[in-house]
């Protein structure tokens, strides 16, 4: 598929009157970008099908935002409750709900991810268009890409290799048509990111199984030789990215956020030994279906459009990750590893 054709320019909302909605809150991304738009003044809408004060994960991603009278949470589920009431009145929706994770995808499990990402976009896309929102922000994935020998183009080809990458992919065609429609206002930019970290990250993710091995003793995984390279992108980057969506003037947009730089798991594993001073240790099994050798994202339209690049190297963000995770709490701790 190839990316839309886009405009260039700027179109920003008033924080004093802007009323945006946030789905997926509860999560990693989601809470970041919640923190950032309350601390721009801009009341927050925030979806998530956990429910505050009954999910350890939530009260903890959202316990600043849970305290700012800006925030309203609201617990729903995308692919069977009715979305209209949440989507009124909202100039903006950012929507980075989705089902995660490529192995989990194989088998039986194929049926949330089809519902919460395909659906539950579909669903979404539609009370937009009834509500009149200006502007849908999708949280898409480097895994629409597939196997790629260089850094990837909004233009290249999309061969996802699992049914997580499917998912995305549908997703966010979905939110291309809907934007594409000649009788609605809808316009939408869809980003691309690539491995996203830093603090709240899931612990299943590669720098988070690097940090709790660290400082635990407990043997990580490393699936193949650790010549397979990954770009990792910081997670202010990505809510910087992801809020300058939200104004740049385009229809129909497509756009990679990485992190500058492709590095192996193996130089990965030594930069995580360097910045705790502890020794990462090992355990070697069979490459996984759906991991693919490499991801590396080619930045040129993120700068052109966006005016964005990022500015957190790996070893600086696997720091302030290895010290936000110091400094959790045995409660804490537990709800991040649960």
């Amino acid at each position: 598929m190839a990316a839309p054709a886009v405009a260039t320019g700027s179109a920003r909302w008033s924080p004093v009157t802007a009323r945006v909605l946030v789905t997926g809150t509860a999560g990693f991304i989601g809470s970041h970008v919640v923190d950032a738009l309350l601390a721009r003044g801009i009341q927050v809408v925030g979806l998530d099908r956990r429910r505050l004060g009954q999910d350890a994960l939530a009260d903890e991603n959202l316990a600043a935002a849970a305290a700012n009278p800006l925030f309203t949470p609201l617990c729903l589920d995308l692919a069977t409750d009715r979305l209209d009431d949440a989507v009124d009145g909202c100039d903006v929706v950012f929507h980075l709900a989705a089902r995660p994770g490529v192995r989990p995808s194989w088998g039986s499990e194929f049926h949330d991810y089809a519902q919460s990402n395909i659906l539950g976009t579909q669903r979404l896309l539609d009370a937009c268009v009834r509500s009149g929102v200006r502007r849908l922000v999708y949280a898409s994935s480097s895994s629409v890409y597939g196997p790629a020998d260089r850094p990837s183009r909004e233009n290249d080809r999309t061969s996802p290799v699992s049914p997580y990458g499917v998912s995305k992919l549908a997703a966010e065609q979905l939110c291309v048509a809907y934007a594409c429609r000649p009788d609605n206002r809808l316009s939408v930019v869809a980003l691309r990111y690539f491995t996203v970290y830093g603090p709240r990250q899931r612990p299943d993710m590669a720098i988070g199984r690097l940090l709790f091995a660290a400082y635990t003793g407990l043997p990580v995984t490393l699936f193949g030789d650790g010549s397979q390279r990954r770009e990792f992108t910081y997670i202010t980057d990505v809510v910087a990215a992801t809020i300058a969506a939200s104004q740049v003037d385009a229809q129909c947009a497509v756009v990679n956020i990485g992190g500058g730089a492709s590095v192996s798991m193996r130089g990965a594993i030594q930069e995580a030994s360097t910045v705790t001073g502890r020794h990462i240790p090992v355990q070697v099994a069979d490459v996984q279906p759906g991991d693919v050798p490499s991801t590396a994202a080619d930045l040129t339209l993120a700068g052109r459009l966006l005016g964005y690049w990022p500015t957190v190297g790996l070893h600086e963000g696997m720091a302030r990750q290895s010290a936000w995770l110091v400094n959790l709490s045995r409660d804490r701790l537990t709800a991040f590893a649960s």
